[in-house]
């Protein structure tokens, strides 16, 4: 994968953000069941050429050359890769969200209409957060997703976050997950 920071997750590899991804990724945030939940990435292809390039790039080298101190506004995003294919068919991102309390450290994820409903998401959201708690200072993990998103709110519960109440973001209501180090050590016996 030329030197790219990828984590094997099983049949998808999740794997740092590459130029040639910026058209996946203005696909997959073009699709409405995708927008509708995230649209601050709704985006042009020229924007979402020049976001890779200059800002999502090298926002993950510094994520990286930062590990395992990853405090402050580090953002690291990740391409979800069927390895069958080397199809990129959506995304895993941490960073900071700003809206909550510290420490504040998200996890949001996307998958392309195509491929949703066959795990990948899940598969995908457990392999960072393994990485995270394994590898970085991280003890608490925080999601939030709209109460309408079913499946989202599948995917967290499934992963391990335990809801922690409702916050309003941008006018809407969102249910706010957490999920600890510990809890997390607990559950997979580490």
């Amino acid at each position: 994968m030329n030197n790219l920071f990828t984590i094997d997750c099983g049949d998808i590899l999740l794997r740092e953000f590459r130029i040639e991804d910026a058209d996946a990724i203005y696909e997959l945030t073009s699709q409405p069941e995708v927008y509708f939940f995230l649209p601050d990435w709704r985006s042009t292809k020229e924007q979402r050429l020049n976001w890779v390039t200059n800002y999502e790039i090298p926002d993950n080298k510094k994520f990286l050359l930062a590990v395992p101190n990853i405090s402050g506004a580090n953002y690291l995003k990740l391409g979800i890769i069927l390895k069958e294919t080397g199809e990129f068919i959506g995304f895993c991102n941490t960073g900071i969200k700003e809206e909550l309390s510290e420490p504040n450290r998200e996890v949001v994820y996307a998958i392309s209409k195509q491929y949703s409903s066959r795990g990948y998401t899940t598969k995908a959201v457990k392999g960072l957060i393994k990485y995270l708690f394994e590898n970085t200072e991280v003890e608490l993990l925080n999601t939030v997703v709209l109460p309408h998103n079913l499946g989202s709110n599948k995917v967290i519960q499934k992963c391990g976050f335990r809801i922690n109440g409702e916050i309003e973001i941008e006018d809407q209501t969102h249910y706010h997950y957490t999920l600890n180090k510990e809890d997390w050590k607990g559950k997979n016996n580490h």
